[in-house]
């Protein structure tokens, strides 16, 4: 398989075990917790936060799907990766229904995209 091919996939699930990290190790460690409600709390606590409020309101829920609409209106594989990678970063972050929604449509458009790029690349000129 061609690196081109493989390489969105691999941005898909680096961006699912990055949120993966985000989430188990930063938004819900309860020692990070009592740091960022403390007095003096470090600087990163606003990025702490910040994805806190965002899965709160929906904020990536909500972009994976524009992102999975934009997906299926333009034939882009970089739309539907990102639609992909932006539905796996829902799901770890709380917005499990649209999130597993721009991650079902992102692949499916992507593998959708890919295999009729093979078709045409395996098709036989006619004469």
């Amino acid at each position: 398989m061609k690196i081109r091919k493989l390489l969105p996939w691999l941005l898909i699930a680096l961006a699912g075990l990055g949120a993966a990290w985000l989430r188990y190790g930063l938004i819900e460690q309860p020692a990070f917790a009592e740091l960022c409600t403390a007095a003096q709390a470090p600087a990163w606590c606003a990025l702490r936060q910040g994805l806190v409020v965002g899965f709160l309101h929906d904020v990536y829920g909500i972009a994976a799907v524009v992102l999975a609409a934009l997906a299926l209106l333009r034939r882009s594989s970089g739309w539907a990766c990102l639609a992909a990678m932006l539905g796996a970063f829902a799901l770890q972050l709380y917005n499990y229904e649209p999130g597993a929604m721009a991650l079902l449509v992102g692949c499916l458009r992507l593998v959708h995209l890919q295999g009729a790029s093979n078709r045409q690349a395996t098709a036989i000129p006619a004469r």
